[in-house]
């Protein structure tokens, strides 16, 4: 027993772990080593507004308006308002951004930012944020850290979470409880056969949190970052839109820069713009898209950016002056486990931040930078709500919408005819991963949509013990399940979301959130009403 758990080690994890340490015992599990998260990965960089020139109100705009339509106003204004406070606290314990001439932080620009307010540290952002947090976090001694632990069910008694069941690095399972619990596991690109997460990130939270009874929320908006490393063999490594702020630019297979006439601004269009830009390039021109940076000083490219240009070197590329063949990949997804501001969720005694969260912060499309933020900033919040008497988040009215639930269950059309056959046998992580790229990736519609969760649908049946591997799986296809059955139903597209069948936005009928638990689907109207005490 504990007074407080928290699941993960990334930025949310390790800010909630710090600041609940005063409180009470507090033991952190992580599913690999602790450096093994999104927030490692994380190269672009920390957005907050403390700049000459920059304001909360700016960059509540900008956000809002990356999101399309559905961000939850109280929630960007928590996020750019304490943003800046907790990106001051990480100076204050030794963060090492990148500096100006005058000593200050040096700010950059990333797409669908107004001004420049991205803090980096080189290309490796999040590890510094995480070298720093760990750093902190050692020192406590109330604070535990179980590596190699993974989580395989909630604990749930009398509709409160009061702890969970592991499996530790020898196959043995344990429970442990605690007075609150905290899911900061990450995200879920897993789910994709073309992704930049590292191998963790296969949904577990979001799973765990939907198997126990939780509500979750907006899965059907999956960022996809236009340019990952597309060379054949090598992983699909991360090349940061930082390059591109830094005045990187596309071009196609014929070395034609591309991207205005696909967007006004350009290279620095909104991500998924540039995702989709790219694709309809490749298959107008029947060649791949490449990212130059030849046109700008070599010594400065290779010092801006060391990271991504040792990692190119090793597949024989130079950044400075080889054009690097990139291609879109999964990358960040937007819902989660719905939370209110201060990380409750609907089941009394379960917290969630960061990545795995949905917050409403994000909408239908995450603004650049807002990620590592977000998880600094609503980590911080529920530890301070995981120290208060347990109550479930007050969330947002829902309406019931059943939109032909069941014909989708038994793999039919709207006619009721079975356009395909459905195999009851399980499918293989790899199956999933590549069925969900062809059918609910950058490019979606209705006949593939039903297809995915009819074949989802049939596999969810198949039972099976608790095991590392087995886990992982089960993750996978729920949450692989839970986004395509979020995709069909919004018949619209928004932000991140694109139906080539339904290819424009439709304020009439979908400015509203799908919310899924378990037996039930919602649509949401009623926007969530900000809490004002914790």
């Amino acid at each position: 027993m504990v007074d407080f758990l928290v699941v993960g080690g990334g930025v949310a994890g390790l800010r909630a772990a710090i600041g609940l340490a005063a409180a009470g015992r507090v033991l952190i599990l992580t599913k690999a080593e602790p450096a093994e998260s999104n927030t490692g990965y994380a190269q672009g960089g920390i957005a907050a507004a403390i700049g000459d020139g920059d304001t909360a109100a700016l960059h509540a705009g900008d956000t809002i308006r990356a999101g399309d339509g559905l961000c939850d106003e109280a929630a960007v204004r928590v996020l750019v308002e304490q943003g800046p406070v907790y990106v001051r606290e990480l100076l204050a314990w030794g963060a090492r951004f990148d500096r100006d001439a005058g000593g200050n932080p040096a700010l950059g620009r990333e797409a669908a930012h107004s001004v420049r307010r991205v803090l980096h540290a080189g290309d490796a952002t999040g590890r510094e944020i995480g070298r720093v947090l760990w750093q902190r976090v050692r020192a406590l001694p109330s604070v535990a850290t179980f590596d190699h632990a993974l989580v395989t069910a909630l604990v749930v008694e009398h509709d409160r979470v009061t702890g969970v069941r592991y499996i530790d690095a020898a196959g043995a399972s344990h429970d442990v409880r605690a007075a609150a619990t905290l899911l900061a596991t990450g995200g879920a690109g897993q789910v994709f056969r073309e992704t930049t997460n590292p191998v963790v990130a296969t949904g577990d939270g979001i799973s765990l949190a939907y198997d126990a009874g939780a509500r979750v929320a907006d899965l059907e908006f999956i960022q996809f970052h236009p340019t990952a490393l597309d060379v054949p063999g090598a992983p699909r490594f991360l090349i940061s839109e930082a390059l591109r702020g830094e005045g990187a630019r596309l071009i196609n297979c014929v070395d034609e820069v591309f991207m205005p006439g696909y967007h006004p601004a350009g290279d620095l269009a909104p991500r998924d713009i540039v995702a989709r830009g790219i694709a309809r390039e490749v298959e107008r021109t029947g060649g791949p898209v490449r990212l130059t940076l030849a046109h700008l000083d070599p010594d400065y490219v290779r010092q801006r950016f060391p990271t991504i240009a040792a990692t190119l070197r090793q597949v024989g590329l130079d950044l400075a002056r080889d054009p690097i063949p990139v291609g879109p990949a999964a990358h960040y997804i937007m819902g989660g486990v719905e939370t209110d501001d201060w990380g409750r969720t609907s089941l009394e005694g379960l917290f969630a931040a960061g990545e795995v969260a949905c917050t409403g912060v994000h909408g239908a499309n995450r603004l650049a930078s807002n990620s590592l933020l977000e998880g600094l900033v609503f980590g911080a919040r529920a530890a301070t709500a995981m120290q208060e008497p347990p109550r479930a988040a007050s969330l947002r009215q829902d309406r019931v919408m059943a939109a032909g639930l069941g014909l989708m269950a038994h793999g039919t059309n709207e006619s009721g005819h079975r356009p395909y056959a459905i195999s009851h046998e399980p499918l293989t992580m790899a199956e999933i991963r590549d069925l969900m790229w062809r059918r609910a990736g950058l490019f979606r519609d209705r006949a593939g949509l039903v297809e995915a969760v009819a074949k989802l649908n049939a596999a969810s049946a198949v039972g099976e013990p608790d095991t590392p591997g087995r886990r992982s799986h089960r993750s996978l296809r729920t949450v692989a399940r839970l986004i395509a059955r979020a995709a069909l139903r919004r018949e619209e597209s928004r932000g991140a979301h694109f139906r080539e069948d339904c290819p424009a936005r439709d304020d009439a009928h979908w400015n509203m959130h799908v919310v899924d638990t378990r037996g039930a689907t919602y649509t949401q109207r009623t926007p969530r009403t900000p809490s004002k005490s914790r």
